[in-house]
């Protein structure tokens, strides 16, 4: 069996949470997949739908995978866990101050690496992470970085002793009650592991890892050649260690962040960080095609350059799918259930009207002026979604002719996906209106709220 337990509900209704026991990593990469399937199959039998996608209701708390990441050596020690001792305390800043530059060096194909049309959706909305990809790793181990990137003479012995007398031993507890009040941040450090907030529900959680080991093993042999030059020079090894990491520290700074990830001011903020902000998916997953992430994947061997513009063209001809279903299913939702409805309804609203006319034809203006309003908006509401639905359509058939995938996918998501929105807000605004009993779908309550 797959060892996992539900641990509680979540925010949204009829939302929990599952947290599998760790394991290794494609080991866990397949129990979740089953664990998805399981789910699915499992529902069906009661009668009910687990819904996988990453964002099913607006305005409601959107579902997502944390991707607890840690590196053990084949002996089991973790390399990220903290400890008192003076070596363990060199080793742990090794790898986390790696990791931390792996991050920043690679923040766009590790975005990419999350994006899917349905996740996009959630990143940036009610607890869920920005598109902005930041690193948290709390007040304490923020200091420690910050002595670390101070450090002037690293030869001077008494130098090299204060930097690594850091009492890094409590630091879990700390984290402990530090993260779990940030729920923003995409990548944050939670006491002997990293937590990847952005990976969306649906997902296959093999893409953002493939991605973060084959990132990390670069730069760990980055890291590696550049301590090996300090020591040929004559230096010291943890001398020529606390130097490379000074440095990288400096480097990667601008990915830190330890404030509200969702406010405006941390988009000028990150802006001026250098850091990207891509929300449109197939601008994002463009990062999958620039040479230094296919050189990145070749000179690691994971994935040659002919396989990686395999992948690149799955996911994009995945999200014109995904947006063209989206799109034919709303306009005939919309031709061939709402406007006729709204229709009906306002049909029944004229007919009161007259009625009440013939009845009281003197007072006719204070008996049936909401009424009359809310068939001029029915009027405006429908007029508006067939408006839309009809421009829609043309700009499907325009995107549909476009052979190079990657900008039919730009077309679809400049051109036709904002339709999606503007139908939707008019259907929206018909469902308050329009009488219960008529409505063909279920209200947006009585998914949500009814028991």
């Amino acid at each position: 069996g797959i060892p996992i337990k539900t641990r509680h509900n979540e925010v949204a209704p009829g939302q929990f949470e599952i947290a599998p026991v760790f394991e290794e990593v494609n080991i866990s990469v397949d129990h979740n997949q089953l664990i998805m399937a399981l789910m699915q199959e499992i529902a069906k039998i009661h009668r009910f739908r687990v819904l996988l996608h990453e964002k099913p209701f607006k305005g409601i708390n959107g579902s997502g995978k944390h991707n607890n990441w840690s590196l053990l050596t084949d002996t089991g020690v973790n390399l990220l866990k903290p400890c008192k001792k003076h070596t363990g305390n060199l080793m742990f800043l090794t790898f986390l101050v790696n990791v931390i530059k792996t991050v920043y060096d690679n923040q766009d194909l590790i975005r990419a690496s999350v994006m899917t049309p349905s996740n996009a959706h959630r990143l940036g909305a009610h607890e869920a992470p920005p598109a902005i990809i930041s690193v948290f790793v709390g007040r304490h181990l923020t200091q420690v970085l910050e002595k670390l990137e101070r450090l002037d003479n690293p030869d001077d012995e008494q130098e090299l002793e204060n930097s690594l007398q850091i009492d890094l031993g409590n630091i879990p507890e700390i984290l402990l009650d530090n993260t779990d009040r940030n729920r923003t941040s995409p990548f944050a450090f939670t006491g002997n592991r990293f937590e990847f907030r952005a990976v969306g529900s649906s997902m296959n959680c093999a893409s953002p890892m493939i991605a973060l080991n084959t990132a990390l093993a670069n730069q760990l042999n980055k890291f590696s050649q550049e301590v090996d030059e300090f020591i040929k020079t004559g230096k010291d090894k943890e001398v020529a260690i606390l130097e490379v990491l000074s440095k990288y520290v400096k480097h990667a700074k601008p990915v830190l962040f330890e404030g509200n990830n969702y406010s405006e001011e941390w988009k000028e903020e990150a802006r001026r960080r250098g850091l990207t902000n891509i929300t449109n998916v197939p601008e994002a997953l463009q990062a999958y095609l620039k040479e230094e992430t296919i050189t990145l994947f070749e000179k690691t061997g994971v994935l040659s350059r002919k396989e990686i513009q395999a992948r690149y063209n799955i996911l994009m001809e995945n999200y014109v799918l995904n947006t063209q279903i989206e799109a034919r299913v709303l306009g005939d939702l919309a031709i061939n259930h709402i406007i006729p409805t709204a229709v009906k309804y306002q049909n029944d609203l004229l007919d009161n009207v007259l009625k009440m006319k013939q009845l009281f034809p003197d007072q006719v203006d204070e008996l049936v002026g909401n009424r009359i309003e809310i068939i001029k908006e029915i009027s405006l509401r429908i007029n508006e979604i067939k408006l839309m639905v009809n421009r829609m359509i043309e700009k499907r058939k325009v995107a549909n002719k476009i052979g190079d995938i990657t900008q039919k996918a730009l077309t679809y998501s400049q051109d036709v996906a904002p339709y999606l929105d503007k139908i939707r807000y008019h259907i929206d605004k018909l469902e308050l209106i329009v009488d219960n009993a008529m409505w063909p779908l279920p209200k947006y309550r009585e998914l949500l709220f009814l028991r």
